[in-house]
């Protein structure tokens, strides 16, 4: 019997999302004019974050872009905020969203060089506790001179690879089949169903190390987050003086970090501690072996092209031959000139990971320039101004760490930042007290922010990513798995900024 319209209207409205689920969306559109009119735009514009927020935490059972897209749209048409300020947010961070559109791209086609590289050290290091500490800290090494998302879409990328192998196999598959749906369960033999959950969560501990490793490394140097950029402008820091201003907290921080890292892995607790089952290793080892035996003069000089091309992008984001995005497009350009990809189609599908998540990083931009118009962090800003100098760095430390997991931590630091300097320029704080509340912005948006996927844009952007439904990753998970890092981390950096600054 076909369906009426109004009904098939509401079946077709965000897919196959459950029904509380759509009706829980409708609620919010519903609410929120009703909210203005009585609570006005402040209140209503901290309901609107929660409401974007509980989209992303559902992300495995609707995509944020639409749900979230719709409160933006609506936010707009309320007048919390103009499209004007939300195509100006977008412009301020363009370099954030040419990273995502060309870099992420670039890494699909080092895939080879990147199993190649993964594949000897998964199966080489059988320790799961020295694997755990070599992802975080490689993670850290390569976030305080690249960029976090880069680092976060190679491992990504990785992991991807893994399971896929994995996948055909559990499949009743060979490994030389080309078309096969890794998002798939029911082929799954019943001999392999828990081989395959124990993999997802050996998948899931070590995305997570990487990922917390970004946020590791990203705080230490004047290039590993964009808000560290923009802070050491404000102050006048050169990339030498940025470390060791910071380093009284960065250095006990990262040390805390990977003690962090190998004590979860020894306590298997907060979903850590899974080993890669025997099963698999045997599958990834007799994938190695096929390849190794599959290569020939042209599989060679393609790694040959991908490492040359690697190398290259190391030298170009260490030395900032231009911004991240760009030099993106220029491996995009190498890798596909030098390795005869030269067909639209052939090149499109390295587009397909990251513009999803591109199109949801703008709509959380009209978030935040909900924030920025209604002035929603203004009455904690100058509450932390009004204390006392002597725990006003604390402060300053725990506000920005705690509307950084709420927010986007680049807004929050330019916000703070700004603020502080015209506290400056006006005489009301001395230059040595501003250093030490620049510390303290920078560590604040940097190392507290681990405690949810709102707070870091890697942890976003894996949330949201093909993988994280692939390895069951939700987003109460990776809060869960992120709170002891987030207890330690924050902890030790109030700490030090209390005691050194």
């Amino acid at each position: 019997m076909n369906d009426s319209l109004p009904l098939a209207l509401w079946k077709n409205f965000l897919g196959s999302s459950p029904e509380w689920y759509k009706k829980t969306i409708v609620g919010f559109l519903l609410l929120n004019p009703v909210a203005l009119q009585l609570c006005g735009p402040f209140v209503t514009g901290w309901v609107l974050i929660g409401e974007f927020i509980f989209t992303l935490a559902l992300a495995l059972r609707c995509y944020p872009l639409q749900p979230g897209g719709l409160l933006a749209i609506e936010a707009v048409l309320l007048g919390m905020t103009t499209p004007h300020m939300v195509f100006a947010e977008t412009v301020h961070n363009f370099e954030v969203i040419l990273l995502l559109m060309f870099m992420v791209a670039g890494i699909y086609f080092m895939k080879e060089l990147l199993l190649f590289v993964f594949t000897r050290i998964l199966l080489g290091v059988r320790s799961k506790i020295l694997l755990s500490l070599l992802f975080s800290a490689v993670s850290a090494f390569l976030s305080a001179f690249l960029d976090a998302l880069t680092v976060t879409a190679v491992l990504i990328s990785v992991a991807v690879g893994f399971y896929s192998v994995y996948h055909k196999v559990a499949s009743g598959g060979g490994l030389d089949e080309m078309a096969h749906d890794h998002a798939d369960d029911a082929s799954v033999h019943e001999q392999h169903r828990e081989d395959l959950e124990q993999f997802r969560a050996f998948l899931r501990s070590l995305l997570m190390h990487g990922a917390v490793g970004t946020a590791l490394g990203g705080v230490c140097t004047l290039v590993g987050e964009p808000q560290n950029l923009l802070i050491a402008t404000v102050a006048d820091w050169s990339f030498k003086h940025f470390f060791t201003i910071m380093a009284p907290v960065t250095m006990p921080v990262l040390t805390a970090g990977l003690a962090t890292c190998v004590l979860l892995e020894m306590s298997g607790r907060f979903g850590y501690g899974t080993r890669l089952p025997d099963n698999v290793r045997e599958v990834l080892e007799s994938y190695q072996a096929q390849a190794e035996s599959h290569r020939n003069v042209r599989t060679n000089a393609r790694l040959l092209v991908q490492a040359v091309v690697a190398c290259i992008l190391i030298l170009a984001l260490a030395m900032h031959w231009a911004a991240v995005g760009l030099v993106g497009l220029m491996v995009i350009v190498l890798l596909t000139a030098f390795m005869g990809v030269v067909e639209e189609h052939q090149i499109g599908h390295a587009f397909e990971e990251a513009l999803p998540f591109t199109a949801l990083l703008v709509v959380f931009f009209a978030i935040v320039a909900v924030i920025h118009d209604q002035h929603l962090f203004t009455p904690i800003i100058d509450t932390v101004l009004a204390m006392d100098s002597a725990i006003r760095p604390s402060m300053f430390f725990l506000a920005n760490g705690l509307l950084s997991m709420i927010s986007d931590n680049v807004f929050v630091a330019t916000v703070y930042i700004n603020q502080v300097k015209d506290a400056l320029d006006a005489g009301e704080i001395t230059r040595a007290e501003f250093e030490h509340l620049a510390v303290a912005i920078n560590t604040g948006t940097n190392l507290p922010s681990v405690a949810t996927p709102n707070g870091q844009a890697a942890f976003l952007f894996l949330l949201t990513s093909a993988l994280a439904p692939l390895i069951r990753l939700s987003y109460g998970r990776m809060v869960i798995m992120a709170l002891p890092y987030t207890l330690v981390m924050g902890g030790v950096g109030l700490a030090c900024v209390y005691l050194f600054f």
